[in-house]
């Protein structure tokens, strides 16, 4: 992560295979308009464990990619998780960079991917306009980001909308955003980025689809727990509704009548 003063999901192992399996879970509608076919050498800004940089060094064979993290565990992860790939060896280069003072040189790469990571930052703007310096002209940007007041469950679940505030407003609290996907187009705008375009990806699942609805409950069971212990360290809940949130959580995943809810958004636009 780049610029962050507390990553509210935390850096365990716990933690590292959840990003792994979100990877997995939410790739087909993450690339579905991602396209690097003419691009030689990316960039992946936040790349974590390589949950998505595996993704896209086997969906573009021919690519290179050089991700870059603040976090120095989640970088030898990353490398670790890489390391174990066929299709992977000599194409990927794993560095410990802020993204905000990037240490290579201007047109140094032919595009650029960012998933789930401005949520994140203090000044997304920044992170995008050294991104825009160190990317060739023409080259295309690909970003992937969170608009948290779309999340919606049924049967109604007040613990859980009572957590997912005060997991929001820790967010904004440490300098992120969890709504920052409806503003990307503002900012690739702002730093003269062109053929902007802005797509919304939404999830929905009720009885019609209960294993794929199951599948997602589970996802976002673990995300929201992954929460919790910041949550109660900074006093933003306390255990007993952790409790009852998960409780809830339970109860619309064997509900035959349950629905979730989710849209996000992705942008995308060329130097």
């Amino acid at each position: 992560m780049s610029s962050i003063d507390t990553y509210l999901h935390g850096y365990n192992k716990t933690e590292q295979q959840r990003l792994k399996d979100q990877a997995e879970l939410t790739e087909f509608v993450i690339y579905q308009d991602v396209n690097f076919q003419e691009s030689k050498h990316i960039l992946e800004v936040g790349c974590g464990v390589g949950a998505q940089s595996e993704i896209l060094l086997r969906r573009f064979p021919k690519l290179k990619l050089t991700g870059i993290d603040m976090s120095h565990d989640q970088l030898q992860a990353a490398r670790e998780n890489l390391k174990n790939s066929n299709f992977s060896e000599d194409r990927y280069e794993m560095i410990e960079m802020n993204a905000e003072k990037m240490k290579f040189d201007s047109y140094y790469f032919d595009g650029a991917f960012l998933c789930w990571i401005l949520e994140h930052v203090k000044n997304p703007t920044r992170i995008l306009s050294e991104v825009r310096r160190v990317l060739k002209p023409g080259s295309p940007i690909y970003i992937t980001e969170v608009m948290n007041s779309s999340f919606f469950l049924d049967p109604y679940a007040p613990h859980v909308w009572k957590y997912w505030m005060a997991f929001n407003d820790f967010q904004y609290e440490t300098g992120g955003d969890p709504f920052i996907g409806a503003k990307l187009g503002n900012f690739l705008f702002s730093l003269g980025f062109k053929n902007i375009t802005t797509s919304v990806k939404t999830w929905h699942f009720d009885n019609r689809e209960p294993k794929k609805r199951q599948q997602m409950m589970a996802f976002w069971t673990e995300l929201l727990k992954s929460g919790a212990p910041a949550l109660l360290e900074h006093k933003k809940v306390d255990q007993t509704l952790v409790e009852k949130m998960e409780e809830e959580l339970e109860q619309i995943s064997t509900d035959p009548n349950g629905v979730i809810h989710y849209s996000f958004m992705q942008a995308s636009a060329i130097t």
